[in-house]
């Protein structure tokens, strides 16, 4: 049996504002970074196989699943993650807020990448139909409430923009 030894490379982030510059493994999934390194530990790891979405975050504005991304591919990038966002509704963003009107979450596990999902909807598509909602969250699974309340909670923030934010 050969034992190859692990590579360990220096990157360099942007997450959530504040630059970070460490050494890792090669092989090190960008979900595990964060929480392991960065200590955000607000992006779940569900599956680890891209299923479920509840690893969802910002990687220069897109929504990626980061249990799909190595840290040493982010590397250089901009990472928002849930722990991230703020907004004019007592600090939640008006995604956050519709999800709290409108009773969007449960257990509150999907909640992260679900919000996460949506925030990058609205940033492409600042007033989607219903059904563009639905494909947009599509990737992301809730195992509680079904999916009704948590696009009228998107709804909601579509009603409701943020300044600077169309609608």
């Amino acid at each position: 049996m050969t034992v190859q030894a692990t590579r360990h490379i220096q990157i360099s982030l942007t997450v959530n504002g504040y630059r970070s510059t460490t050494t890792v493994d090669a092989r090190t999934l960008l979900v595990h970074h964060l929480r392991e390194h960065e200590r955000l530990t607000g992006t779940h790891i569900g599956c680890d196989t891209s299923n479920c979405g509840a690893c969802t975050v910002l990687l220069d504005g897109r929504s990626v699943k980061s249990c799909t991304v190595l840290a040493v591919q982010a590397d250089g990038a901009e990472i928002t993650t849930i722990e991230g966002l703020s907004g004019p509704y007592d600090g939640f963003t008006a995604v956050q807020e519709g999800f709290r009107q409108c009773h969007g979450l449960q257990c509150g596990y999907c909640t992260p990448g679900m919000v996460m999902a949506a925030t990058s909807l609205l940033t492409d598509h600042p007033d989607p139909t219903e059904e563009e909602i639905r494909l947009g969250i599509e990737g992301n699974m809730c195992r509680c409430t079904g999916y009704q309340m948590i696009v009228e909670s998107v709804r909601w923030a579509v009603e409701h923009p943020e300044p600077g934010r169309g609608g």
